[in-house]
């Protein structure tokens, strides 16, 4: 997301003509895009998006059940 960000400050600073960026060629100014798909290619190929989102699920998971508990009045005893 930093790099879309990225990317979308610069294509305004190039279109607006604005500081150091206005003299930039296009190519340099666009290539936080190129990274961008990139990125998201990889992380989608490699399955990083995905154990990312098993992780928050599990963690949302184990809130819930901790949230239910604890409304119940069972606390879960510390590990000696």
């Amino acid at each position: 997301m930093y790099l879309l960000g990225l990317g979308m400050l610069l294509s305004l600073l190039k279109y607006l003509e604005i500081g150091p960026v206005a003299a930039w060629s296009w190519w340099w100014v666009l290539s936080p895009y190129a990274l961008t798909l990139l990125w998201w290619a990889w992380a989608d190929h490699s399955g990083y998006s995905k154990r990312k989102e098993m992780q928050k699920m599990a963690r949302h998971k184990q809130e819930r059940i901790n949230k239910q508990k604890e409304a119940m009045g069972l606390h879960s005893r510390k590990p000696r």
